[in-house]
C-alpha cells in the first residue's frame, strides 16, 4: 500500500496526506449478515457519565464481522475481494469458500485478488493468508491474528502492519517476539496465521487538520498548562511555564505518561520471557 499526497492547494491540503485506497473494492459483495451498524458511544457509559474523554461525533460506522477462528479447516478459500472497514486500521479479505459460504478475515500483506488461502490443524504452506498451529510454522517467520488460549481466535498482532516473528518451538510452547519487542511463551496449539497485517504505511497518514479528526470521532483535547489551576494540576503562571511538577499528573491529579498499568503478580507473568522494557 502507499500514501497518497495532494497538492497544497488550502491550509490543511498542505500536511495531509490519506491511504491510497485504489486497490480496494468500493462496493461490498458480502451477504448482509457480516455488516453490522455500530452505535455510538459518545464516551459515555450505561448510566450517560463520560469515563473516556475526546469522543464524539464522526461518521456513522458499519463495520464488518471478521472471522478471528477460521474453523473451517481444510478447505480452500479464493480472495474474492480486499476491502475497507472503518472499524480498524487494517484492510479486511473477503474470502469465498468452495461450498460457498464467505467470511471476513484480516487482510495479509501483499494479498491478491484470486490468491488462493486455506486453515488447517496440520502443516500447510508457508504463505501469506494460510492459518495453521504454531507448532507447524518454523522459526524466523512472521505471524499475525495469534491466539492466546486455543480455540477463542485472535487476540495479538491485529493492526496494520502488525506481526510478530516465531523465534523457537519447544515443549509445547512457542516462543514469540511481538510488536511490542516482548518475548512471550505461547501455546503450541495456538493458531496463527503466517504474513504481516495489511496496510503497514497506515502509520504514516497525517491527518492534517481538526475537521478531518472531527470526522474520525475526535474531539478536541485541550493542554493542562492552558487551563487555570482549579481545572488541571498544570495549569496556572504567568505567561507560558512548565508545569512544575515532578511528573505529569491527570486532571484528577494521577500519574501520566509511562505508569506500568499491568497488574501485579498476574498469573500471565509466568509466559513472559522478556519484557519490553529491558
Amino acid at each position: 500500500m502507499s500514501i497518497k499526497v495532494y497538492k497544497p492547494t488550502t491550509a490543511g491540503r498542505r500536511k495531509h496526506s490519506v491511504t491510497d485506497y485504489s486497490i480496494l473494492r468500493a462496493v461490498s459483495e458480502a451477504p448482509r449478515a457480516l455488516l453490522v451498524s455500530k452505535k455510538r458511544s459518545g464516551g459515555r457509559n450505561a448510566s450517560g457519565k463520560i469515563t473516556v474523554r475526546h469522543i464524539g461525533g464522526g461518521f456513522k460506522k458499519i463495520i464488518r464481522v471478521v472471522d478471528s477462528q477460521r474453523e473451517k479447516y481444510d478447505i480452500p478459500a479464493r480472495i474474492a475481494s480486499l476491502e475497507y472497514d472503518p472499524g480498524r486500521s487494517a484492510f479486511l479479505s473477503l474470502l469465498v469458500y468452495r461450498d460457498g459460504e464467505k467470511r471476513y478475515i484480516l487482510a495479509p500483506q501483499d494479498s491478491r485478488i484470486g490468491d488462493t488461502v486455506v486453515s488447517s490443524a496440520g502443516p500447510v504452506e508457508i504463505k501469506a493468508g494460510n492459518r495453521t498451529k504454531l507448532r507447524n510454522i518454523p522459526g524466523g517467520t512472521l505471524v499475525h491474528d495469534i491466539e492466546l488460549t486455543a480455540g477463542r481466535g485472535g487476540q495479538m498482532a491485529r493492526g496494520a502492519g502488525s506481526y510478530a516473528a516465531v523465534t523457537a518451538v519447544e515443549g509445547g510452547m512457542a516462543i514469540l517476539k511481538l510488536p511490542s519487542g516482548e518475548l512471550r511463551k505461547v501455546l503450541a496449539d495456538c493458531f496463527a496465521t503466517i504474513g504481516q497485517v495489511s496496510n503497514s504505511d497506515h502509520m504514516n497518514v497525517r491527518v492534517g487538520k481538526a475537521g478531518r479528526s472531527r470526522l474520525m470521532g475526535r474531539r478536541p483535547t485541550v493542554r493542562g498548562k492552558a487551563m487555570n489551576p482549579v481545572d488541571h494540576p498544570h495549569g496556572g503562571g504567568e505567561g507560558r511555564n512548565p508545569i512544575g511538577l515532578k511528573y505529569p499528573k491527570t486532571p484528577w491529579g494521577k500519574h501520566a505518561l509511562g505508569v506500568k498499568t499491568r497488574q501485579k503478580h498476574k498469573s500471565s507473568d509466568k509466559f513472559i520471557v522478556q519484557r519490553r522494557r529491558k
